[in-house]
């Protein structure tokens, strides 16, 4: 075409229709395409679970801080950092040094003492540990993942408990039938107290964290009448609000023998972790979950009921985290249900379900680190003298930055999370 002088126009190099042209300038070479790794690897460095890790890793930081003011010889070091800065040096070094040997030779390895049993012994220990909170995580995370905010853990756990604890001590059977229908009726009780959350918030609309707090309260002062009543939970004779210790055939058994506290709790676990991942992954309910968690109006346009979803996700939930207080009861602290069986889990289960992102897998993950730090924070308490709080504020320190991920990013420069 002619513009209006009547002269040619000729497109600027660079232009759109200069690119289309091959051999001119600022024509990108044909065979220099974007290399598909480039999308891999800028996936992985905006994805969630590189925030996840790198929370634990800021976390990690700020308590090595914590841990250093807390240490009497870096304190007294850095009085005459001046004069000698060499000795402030040495002594941060090996304060930290000192403080996460003690961490890992009490949650994983234990080179200071002879024999191969007592040295993986705190292994054993972390997983014992971890179990709950892969259970109760498990239970949490698939509340997540269908838009429900499931905080009703410890209502749920001391149900559950309380539920297994009166089948073990009030049926006598044998072991083959006592285990499980101790722990099928704990998960029933902990699934039914969560079904409550999930029908009134299908039925009325009402805000499931508001309700599962509620009920939380509620749980833990049924239980509490329970175990001061004789007739009901007491242990008979007893004036404490404790039940009776539970009997051999309805305890999970030991995995490595008796010189190990770790038991089959944790091979339920691994069950539960396992279930979950096909049923958000391969089933027709799971993909129902998903959906409504995603968008609930264009689950319920699509033909999917709301309602029936939510209340079904809390059954679910609650029967996993009744597990938990099934395997509190059955397996950790058989000498009696008591209204501490949670000790605090179904709240760190919280966290765990939050550092696993809502995933099966990093549920497992996190769930193993958390038991990990629990058991190896005793270690670091016992041989370097630093206060066990240290380790909650490890963990609190992880939820904060897993709360705020658009500060991991800045400080880590990371590009946007990729969306689809």
């Amino acid at each position: 075409m002619s513009n209006e002088t009547g002269a040619s126009e000729v497109p600027e190099p660079g232009s759109p229709a200069d690119l289309e042209k091959p051999g001119t300038p600022g024509t990108p070479p044909a065979d220099k395409t974007p290399s598909p790794w480039r999308g891999v690897m800028r996936e992985i460095a905006s994805g969630s679970a590189l925030v996840s890790v790198l929370s634990v890793l800021l976390a990690v930081v700020v308590g090595s801080l914590m841990i250093l003011l807390t240490d009497e010889t870096v304190r007294e070091a850095a009085s005459y950092i001046g004069a000698r800065p060499s000795d402030f040096f040495y002594a941060v070094r090996d304060s930290i040094l000192d403080a996460y040997t003690a961490l890992f030779q009490g949650a994983i390895y234990n080179t200071n003492v002879e024999g191969f049993e007592r040295r993986i012994r705190p292994l054993t220990e972390t997983l014992k540990y971890a179990s709950p909170l892969i259970l109760a995580g498990l239970g949490v995370g698939l509340a997540f993942r269908a838009g429900l905010f499931n905080i009703g853990g410890r209502g749920q756990m001391l149900l559950a408990g309380a539920a297994a604890g009166w089948v073990a001590v009030s049926v006598d059977l044998p072991m083959a039938l006592h285990l499980p229908l101790a722990a099928l009726v704990g998960a029933a009780a902990g699934a039914l107290w969560a079904g409550i959350a999930g029908v009134l918030k299908a039925r009325t609309g009402a805000h499931e964290v508001i309700v599962t707090i509620m009920l939380n309260y509620v749980g833990y002062y049924l239980i509490f009448y329970a175990l001061s009543r004789q007739g009901l939970l007491q242990a008979p004779g007893s004036g404490n609000p404790k039940s009776e210790a539970m009997p051999e055939s309805a305890i999970l058994p030991k995995i490595l023998g008796d010189g190990f506290n770790l038991h089959a709790g944790f091979l339920l676990a691994l069950v539960a972790v396992a279930f979950v991942w096909w049923l958000l992954n391969k089933s027709a309910m799971g993909f129902r979950f998903r959906a409504v968690g995603e968008n609930p109006e264009a689950a319920q346009a699509s033909g999917i009921h709301v309602g029936r979803t939510y209340t079904t996700v809390m059954l679910i939930a609650g029967a996993l985290v009744g597990l938990a207080g099934v395997n509190q009861v059955l397996g950790t602290a058989t000498s009696g249900v008591t209204v501490d069986l949670d000790a605090g889990i179904g709240f760190d289960a919280i966290t765990v379900a939050l550092l696993g992102r809502s995933r099966p897998l990093g549920i497992l993950a996190a769930g193993l680190l958390f038991g990990g730090l629990k058991a190896g924070g005793f270690s670091m308490a016992a041989a370097e003298g630093i206060p066990v709080e240290i380790v909650l504020v490890i963990q609190s320190l992880i939820v904060l930055f897993i709360a705020a991920p658009p500060l991991v990013r800045a400080i880590f420069r990371l590009p946007k999370e990729a969306t689809a």
